[in-house]
């Protein structure tokens, strides 16, 4: 049986085929349009430029090294723990060599402070008052440095045949060194008074060091300040150099003599006889 076409008209077998070959064309055509369309939207590939493909070219990647050949373990040996063997040395002797110097003095340890011999331990002065260079008194005590020869605060030196009063200049440097400060001096600690001629030092620093070390008193024979006294005339220090241009001038030293003593009382009572008051009132009841 045939069918009919929108006409009505009756459709034979071959009419079908036919339709059925066009649709079947219809459907190529369309996949090869979409297919050819979405090509077409496709963006061109641009070659890049030598020098851009030089500088993208990807790293190379690092080969992983190849595995060492493991050592060839000989016979192995029982060791003891508790046993130290001594290397394998030749037949020629060893010899030791001196250390090296260090590569600075920050690697070197500072040297131990020097400690106050026993001498040192004695009577402490307050406010000492000095007399000549080298001559304190205090308190009871009276001192003299040992060790040097005191400059008199009265003696003059030459200079080219130019006298200058060289020991009140040497008495005013010494005032000047000890400002009134304390200083201790090798006084037994069982004296209470007199004189001494003792070392002694005013902080950490001997008081007959400084004075022959700058001139001001001239070192005994045989006394540890020898070496600083002749440094001292060679350089021309104090009493050694020449006179100061106010030489004609005598420093301001202030008295030579000490202080005088405190009295018991302010009040002078000599030659008075104390009677007691008269005319005074009765108690009152």
């Amino acid at each position: 049986m045939g069918g009919a076409d929108r006409l009505g008209e009756p459709v034979g077998p071959g009419m079908r085929l036919l339709h059925a070959g066009f649709a079947a064309l219809c459907v190529v055509v369309t996949g090869a349009l979409i297919v050819a369309g979405g090509r077409a939207l496709l963006p061109t590939p641009v070659e890049p430029e030598p020098s851009t493909v030089e500088a993208e070219a990807p790293a190379a990647v690092p080969t992983a090294p190849s595995p060492e050949p493991k050592p060839t373990l000989g016979k192995s040996r029982s060791i003891d723990p508790l046993m130290v063997a001594p290397p394998q040395l030749d037949d020629v002797e060893l010899e030791r060599v001196a250390p090296r110097q260090p590569l600075s003095d920050l690697a070197l340890a500072e040297p131990p402070k020097p400690k106050l011999s026993g001498d040192w331990k004695g009577t402490t002065l307050f406010r000492p008052f000095a007399s000549s260079a080298g001559m304190v008194a205090a308190q009871r005590y009276s001192v003299t440095i040992a060790g040097i020869d005191v400059v008199q605060s009265d003696e003059t030196c030459l200079d080219n045949g130019k006298s200058w009063t060289c020991g009140a200049h040497a008495l005013g440097a010494f005032r000047a060194f000890l400002r009134g400060l304390a200083v201790v001096c090798a006084i037994p600690a069982d004296k209470d008074r007199g004189e001494f001629t003792v070392r002694c030092r005013s902080g950490k620093k001997d008081v007959g060091e400084w004075l022959v070390e700058n001139g001001w008193a001239r070192a005994e024979k045989g006394s540890p300040y020898e070496e600083a006294g002749d440094k001292a005339q060679s350089l021309r220090k104090g009493i050694y150099g020449a006179a100061p241009e106010n030489a004609d001038v005598p420093p301001l030293t202030g008295s030579t003599e000490a202080a005088p003593s405190t009295p018991d009382t302010i009040i002078d009572l000599s030659g008075e006889e104390l009677t007691p008051p008269v005319g005074l009132p009765e108690p009152a009841q």
